[in-house]
């Protein structure tokens, strides 16, 4: 049996097939080169805290237990800093026993530092569905920084599907790298593709940007919209080196720029728990052909979300962040990353999520 990721056509076949189930029509460009976006239904729970529903329950069951209160959606609500939500998707499923999945929040999502996790009926882990679920889908919702006006259809997370295992050795990475450049640079290979944060002052003298504490809402469906400086602190360095406070979201760039060949998927990684006191990403997935050119690769550098944890911590220029663990695609996808389909981050450097105006 063929083992890799499932690309857009035949996730477009699950869903005639009935494999994947939709409570309204799909939204013309929610199936991505290796992905489905998730929507949002019409009904948002604010519950008491965080859970899975574990082996032999559902999380209609654990939500009889944790519910707070319900929150119709159909007019816009906000959900607010600091607080747990669960909302039902529009998408559920009905998968054969030779496919899983894997969930993880769009960029988007992740650059306002709104933690956004899918949960499933008889689930251990977060954002992972066994082979041959059957149920429903769930996104456990938790602002951070920034309050948000949601609505339903508002797509924040996404999930990919698989076959077997996908993910590349360590060798196959290295013979992948030598027939197509993955990355700018030396390359760092072990368990995956290592990149590092660049915290080389730019001609502004910026590095990245902090969460301010004390914002106004964010309506998720509004683009280009809002002013940086009401909802970002710009972090500056003279030493290439910066501490990151506890408590504290910071949106950096990676040093080196990253190609994903249209045959095969990524999916963002820690590096290891042992090299610092901080998380470096909340979206982790990259889709066939982000940062591919035809001719000599160009590649795109990947923005990081990164909030510290207890302790203060110095972050340094070329520092080892995370890692890329790359995976084979079934299939090319009929349509890449940036070229057939929309795109906000292609070729990007340091940028903060499509919500905001373009900093001069």
């Amino acid at each position: 049996m063929r083992q890799g990721v499932i690309p857009s056509q035949m996730i477009a076949k699950m869903v005639s097939d009935g494999q994947i189930q939709i409570s309204a029509p799909l939204d013309v460009d929610q199936i991505q080169p290796a992905s489905l976006d998730l929507r949002l239904g019409q009904i948002a729970y604010r519950v008491r805290a965080s859970f899975l529903s574990g082996k032999l329950t559902s999380v209609g069951e654990r939500l009889k237990e944790f519910e707070m209160h319900r929150i119709n959606l159909e007019h816009g609500a906000v959900l607010e800093k600091g607080c747990v939500y669960l909302v039902p998707l529009m998408e559920s499923l009905q998968l054969p026993d030779t496919i899983g999945a894997v969930a993880n929040a769009k960029s988007s999502t992740g650059r306002l530092d709104l933690l956004t996790r899918t949960i499933s009926d008889n689930g251990t882990e977060f954002d992972r569905v066994t082979n041959g679920y059957k149920g429903p889908l769930y996104a456990e919702i938790c602002p951070r920084s920034f309050s948000v006006l949601v609505r339903p259809g508002m797509r924040l997370n996404q999930i990919r599907f698989r076959i077997g295992n996908a993910t590349l050795s360590d060798p196959d990475l290295k013979t992948l790298h030598k027939q197509t450049s993955l990355v700018s640079g030396t390359a760092v290979i072990q368990d995956g593709l290592g990149f590092s944060v660049d915290l080389r002052a730019s001609e502004a003298g910026i590095v990245g940007y902090r969460a301010k504490p004390h914002t106004g809402v964010i309506d998720l469906d509004k683009i280009n919209a809002y002013a940086p400086t009401d909802y970002w602190e710009e972090v500056r360095t003279h030493d290439k080196r910066i501490i990151l406070d506890p408590g504290a979201f910071y949106i950096l760039v990676s040093q080196e720029s990253v190609t994903i060949p249209p045959d095969y998927a990524a999916e963002m990684a820690p590096y290891l728990a042992m090299v610092g006191e901080f998380r470096v990403h909340y979206a982790g997935f990259f889709d066939p052909g982000f940062g591919f050119a035809e001719v000599n690769g160009q590649g795109s550098r990947g923005v990081l979300e990164v909030r510290c944890h207890e302790a203060p911590f110095v972050l340094e220029h070329g520092q080892l962040v995370g890692r890329l663990v790359y995976e084979k695609m079934l299939e090319t996808p009929s349509q890449l990353y940036g070229q057939e389909i929309a795109s906000n981050y292609q070729g990007q450097g340091l940028k903060l999520s499509k919500h905001f105006r373009m900093l001069t």
